[in-house]
């Protein structure tokens, strides 16, 4: 990995290490994510949940509603409750709030989702490719990456 990640929540209970580069990041404009966060968007880094690894302290899971009736996994200290990562469903797959690393801007996402309710004022680069819902992952995805993910898809299979 080029650069040690490593973060955790506000208060310092919940402690993390991100044990290789992400499969991918993704800059998220829905309205669940907006709510979730109070925020125009969530930094999501998809990554392994096997290459998260807890120093410190263990988030807690809460089942949280979403828009289209089913719900997602946010993790979360149980101290402050700031949101750790998220689990969508993808088994073995985490999703790490990437405004809890210590050095946010190491990172910076490959793609901006779910446009379609992205915050009028909100101007996105030209340079990053943006999908009004979601994308071709085999399109735009590293094949390293791609390598990764069917490695999960078939340990969970065995």
């Amino acid at each position: 990995m080029s650069v040690e990640r490593e973060g955790g929540c506000a208060c310092g209970a919940v402690r993390y290490r991100l044990a290789s580069e992400p499969l991918f990041v993704h800059c998220c404009h829905c309205l669940n994510c907006q709510r979730q966060t109070g925020s125009a968007f969530v930094i999501n880094l998809v990554i392994e949940a096997d290459r998260v690894r807890l120093l410190q302290g263990e988030p807690r899971p809460v089942d949280v509603p979403r828009d289209d009736g089913s719900s997602q996994r946010i993790y979360r200290c149980p101290d402050c409750q700031v949101a750790i990562y998220s689990d969508y469903g993808w088994p073995g797959i985490l999703f790490v709030r990437g405004g809890t690393l210590d050095d946010p801007g190491t990172v910076a996402p490959g793609v901006h989702i779910f446009t379609r309710s992205k915050l009028p004022w909100l101007t996105l680069p030209e340079s990053v490719p943006a999908f009004e819902v979601y994308y071709d992952r085999r399109a735009l995805w590293p094949a390293a990456s791609l390598e990764r993910l069917e490695a999960v898809v078939a340990a969970r299979g065995a």
